[in-house]
């Protein structure tokens, strides 16, 4: 795996604003009281964490703007101009999968938008991640899309080395490869995937993790595949149909949903 490491930390992170969607709200996650809590939430723990133990005086400060269903142009409208005016020690950027799931879009058109988006915040904050996408060689429907989005990866790789920007590299990250890494509409990741991506994030901006992102997941019994068969229909019939009819008709699953922590606050 390359190191996409953040090497020159200047300083313990006070605050962090994290952009994205579904992604990046937790969608798959969902915390006691319903509120999603996802890897960004998780990430900053870890950071406020390191922030109390290591930094300067001072509450540790985090926002999130995501919302589920946005597409890269909402993202860039909506939530860049607000993470500029935050202006928060570090921004998470993951944006672009839902561009990319579309049928008919280019990869090389949504990177352009996307390196104008990096150029934005990196001229305003001080560390910007960028997320690369998923490899889903072994997700139905989705596993025909893979060299759409690897494309869509080389061309986040690339913009990152153009910013200097540090990489979490979703794709070479073989604990997601699992299938119980994600939830039941295999679309947004379970808990446990949430929790994965916060520690490989948390490696990757220099900390200290609690647990390895890798670890081999405990072994599971073969099922037969006829299980796995009446699995996959039982997924399309619950899941993809309607995932699919949502976008034929224009819908989004964050049609007036507003972000759900649009504030720079204290952690806790």
């Amino acid at each position: 795996m390359a190191d996409d490491s953040l090497k020159n930390t200047k300083s313990t992170i006070g605050s962090y604003t994290a952009v994205g969607d579904s992604f990046t709200e937790g969608v798959g996650d969902p915390g006691p009281d319903g509120t999603m809590v996802g890897w960004a939430d998780r990430l900053a723990v870890l950071l406020a964490g390191r922030r109390a133990a290591e930094g300067p005086p001072g509450e540790f400060r985090y926002a999130n703007l995501a919302v589920r269903g946005r597409l890269l142009d909402q993202i860039v409208a909506e939530q860049v101009p607000r993470a500029v005016e935050l202006a928060p020690d570090l921004v998470t950027f993951c944006a672009g999968g839902n561009d990319i799931l579309r049928p008919g879009t280019d990869p090389d058109v949504i990177a352009e938008r996307f390196e104008a988006a990096v150029a934005d915040l990196t001229a305003a904050v001080g560390t910007v991640l960028v997320c690369t996408g998923f490899d889903t060689r072994g997700v139905p429907v989705l596993r025909h899309l893979r060299g759409k989005i690897a494309t869509y990866t080389a061309h986040v790789r690339a913009i990152a080395d153009r910013y200097d920007c540090p990489v979490l590299d979703l794709w070479s990250l073989r604990a997601v490869q699992d299938r119980r890494a994600w939830s039941e509409d295999r679309l947004h990741l379970s808990p446990e995937g949430h929790t994965r991506i916060a520690l490989r994030a948390g490696q990757v901006l220099g900390l200290e993790v609690p647990a390895d992102p890798d670890e081999p997941w405990p072994p599971q019994s073969q099922r037969l595949p006829s299980e796995v068969r009446r699995e996959n229909i039982q997924w399309a019939r619950e899941h993809l149909v309607p995932w699919i009819g949502r976008r034929l008709r224009g819908e989004s699953s964050g049609d007036h949903r507003e972000p759900k922590r649009p504030d720079l606050l204290p952690l806790g």
